[in-house]
């Protein structure tokens, strides 16, 4: 298996512009290939899903593929495949599964249909008719813990997410480890509630976080992310987004967002079917050497000093001088 790093411009921004609709997508009468796309979860979450689906939309309109897709599927590998086995029946010329939690579900399931494309997007599968398309999240959300470590005045910085997926294990051990390359000392409260979509559950642990210390919550939810920012909003905390521009929606809050548009997995897959370049057995990935696609987003009175650092940073990741870590060994904080 090859590893390939793609560095040409993926169409990032306009990806993460284009619309969501909020009604199921029939397949459409447009001649191109037939795509199906699989999403665990709410395609209008203003997170992860709906960046994916936007990538599909783009596909739709600017390659002009046929596309259907399945959301709000349970985040567990039965149900999973269940939903690929249903999307399968239809004999699409490609099945996309959104997020690296389908990674056991589309390995099953592509084994049984082997006429059909699969990929996986933020995955680390690949096999004969299935590749993953993995955009680096973890470097920009290495970004985001320097950012913090540089930004907290209490020193305690925390930490939010919902399921144990393989992106968002290595999203929060990348923010880890660039708060404590700024400051050592830095405390960390880290937790994964196991719900990315329960606003409550996250509200009361951004308020246990608070109480605790942190004055920075990076958060990776879906839906779940409105409680944090309810919380965060009223303790008059600032919170560190991901995925998409949360600077821009919601300035009084967000001081920074780890950008990381996912949708273009969804956008290169189809696109590599549509131009006959599909690779089965393969992980294509993108990072920082494509800020339109990944890179950290700061607030506009951010200190001149501290983009600076940030800057730096950036270059030494993309140099190889740092190593951003993907595992995580310390304490996990509980409410």
């Amino acid at each position: 298996m090859t590893n390939h790093v793609r560095r040409k411009l993926l169409l990032a921004a306009t990806v993460s512009g284009l619309a969501a609709c909020s009604q199921p997508l029939r397949i459409n009468s447009k001649a191109g290939p037939a795509v199906a796309a699989l999403f665990c979860g709410n395609i209008n979450d203003g997170g992860f899903m709906q960046a994916g689906y936007q990538g599909l939309m783009l596909a739709r309109e600017r390659l002009g593929i046929r596309s259907s897709y399945l959301d709000r599927v349970a985040n567990e590998t039965s149900a999973q495949a269940a939903a690929l086995e249903k999307l399968a029946a239809g004999s699409p010329d490609l099945i996309i599964a959104h997020g690296g939690q389908n990674n056991k579900a589309a390995e099953q399931v592509a084994a049984r249909f082997p006429h059909i494309k699969f990929a996986v997007t933020q995955g680390s599968v690949h096999a004969g008719n299935l590749s993953s398309y993995d955009v680096m999240q973890e470097q920009s959300a290495w970004l985001a813990g320097a950012y913090a470590a540089m930004m907290t005045r209490t020193r305690v910085i925390a930490h939010q997410s919902g399921i144990r997926v393989p992106p968002g294990l290595r999203g929060r051990a990348a923010y880890a480890d660039g708060a404590r390359a700024v400051d050592p000392g830095v405390r960390l409260l880290t937790n994964f509630s196991g719900n990315q979509d329960d606003v409550a559950l996250a509200e009361r642990i951004t308020r246990a976080q608070a109480k605790a210390g942190a004055d920075i919550i990076f958060t990776m939810l879906n839906a779940g992310r409105e409680g944090t920012t309810r919380a965060c909003r009223e303790l008059g905390i600032h919170e560190i987004g991901n995925v998409a521009d949360w600077v821009a929606r919601d300035p009084q809050v967000f001081i920074a967002s780890a950008y990381a548009d996912v949708g273009i997995g969804v956008y290169e897959a189809c696109k590599d079917v549509v131009e006959g370049t599909f690779a089965p057995g393969e992980i294509f990935k993108v990072g920082l050497s494509n800020p339109e696609a990944v890179r950290l987003i700061m607030a506009d009175n951010t200190p001149a000093t501290v983009k600076a650092r940030i800057e730096e940073y950036r270059q030494n990741i993309l140099s190889g001088q740092i190593e951003v870590k993907t595992e995580y060994n310390g304490p996990e904080f509980t409410a």
